[in-house]
């Protein structure tokens, strides 16, 4: 099963964002190892939160539109469409089944109570926070452009 990796591909790109005043999906997806159409895709929910917003257009892309500390973790999972937090599932293959009921019905109480615990705690942190974890310089280096006379 594939990792779902947008939570964190989003939280690197945002802490990229707060070093620099705009960056494009390119330069965001060079530094994130990935495709430019990931990084707009996973802005697009960042943009619709009121985040982040993008500028078109040559000298455009992406900037922060809200503070680091107002923004949590758990602003930015919601953003995203709350993705699912665990790759485990119930089996429903057989429902009538008694075993598979009560084997799904512990299983439930599990799955909840641990992803109420990843809530709480995606709640408890800011991106302000993971920005004092990284340090001043860790952005992005833009080049610098040459002005024609």
């Amino acid at each position: 099963m594939r990792r779902d990796s947008r939570l964190s591909v989003a939280l690197h790109a945002l802490l990229h964002m707060a070093q620099a005043e705009l960056l494009t999906s390119e330069e965001m997806a060079a530094q994130g190892e990935t495709n430019p159409v990931v990084i707009r895709r996973t802005m697009a929910g960042l943009r619709a939160a009121g985040i982040v917003r993008s500028e078109k257009g040559h000298g455009g892309g992406w900037s922060l539109v809200r503070r680091l500390e107002a923004v949590t973790l758990y602003d930015v999972y919601e953003a995203l469409g709350e993705p699912t937090i665990l790759a485990m599932g119930n089996r429903t293959e057989s429902p009538g089944c008694i075993v598979e009921k009560a084997v799904n019905r512990a299983l439930a109480g599990a799955f909840e109570a641990a992803g109420a615990v990843l809530v709480k705690e995606l709640r408890s942190i800011t991106m302000a926070a993971l920005a004092r974890h990284i340090g001043p310089h860790h952005g992005i280096r833009r080049k610098k452009q040459v002005k024609h006379a």
